[in-house]
């Protein structure tokens, strides 16, 4: 599909994945560990058939997955920049979430959270893997979409952006200087705390078992669950 030795100019890494331009308003997302990207490509193209804001995918091989190049910041580079539109973009994340939440659940093999198989999660659901592009957001990064619970992303993501690191390094920028307690606390209620508050302990471990978490994240995960009462 592409050369593996010379992919093209690298223009972001994550914990797991690096993304190369291969030019013509394309990229490739890369997994350094190897694993197949082909169910990953099917969850977004299923989405995407249901008018969820995925970018297109062009190919899935191996480790490789070939999509849209899309032009903006992430939601969570955006905080950091334009902190007075916090508010806008909670409800657009809480609006990504409960959207999800609708669509039928695929005709594919993919893992179970504990719980009911009520709906497609996506497993990482956060500002930093929602893009804001001139045509709206649009939602990255499908490695670990699941079936579960309905409301189990928004407990991961309540989990995560209370707790997590970010963009390699600790919330001291973007989120910390948006008032990451504020975004947490509307983004919660837009969801339904209620709701979601039960599946939080389940969401730490789940989380929990993921061996890119560090040691500091995991203890504000489990300090975090024993708060809500949820442990």
């Amino acid at each position: 599909m592409t050369d593996a030795d010379d992919p093209g100019p690298l223009i972001g890494s994550g914990r797991a994945a690096d993304v190369y331009d291969l030019g013509g308003g394309r990229v490739l997302r890369r997994n350094r560990n190897g694993a197949s990207t082909e169910r990953e490509a099917a969850v977004m193209r299923h989405v995407a058939t249901h008018g969820y804001p995925v970018p297109e995918v062009f190919a899935a091989e191996g480790p490789d997955l070939v999509m849209t190049l899309l032009d903006g910041p992430t939601m969570l580079q955006a905080f950091g920049a334009r902190p007075w539109r916090l508010r806008r973009w909670t409800r657009m994340l809480a609006d990504l979430h409960l959207r999800l939440e609708e669509i039928p659940l695929p005709d594919l093999d993919l893992p179970a959270r504990a719980g009911a198989a009520e709906t497609l999660t996506h497993g990482d659901l956060h500002p930093g893997n929602v893009i804001l592009t001139a045509g709206g957001p649009v939602v990255i990064d499908w490695p670990n979409a699941m079936v579960g619970p309905a409301g189990s992303d928004a407990a991961n993501t309540w989990l995560l952006v209370a707790t997590a690191d970010v963009e390699g390094g600790v919330v001291t920028s973007g989120l910390a200087r948006a008032a990451r307690g504020y975004f947490v606390r509307r983004f919660v209620d837009q969801c339904g705390h209620d709701r979601i508050r039960p599946l939080l302990g389940a969401a730490a471990e789940h989380k929990l078992r993921d061996p890119n978490v560090r040691p500091h994240e995991a203890e504000a995960m489990r300090a975090l669950v024993a708060r809500a009462g949820t442990g």
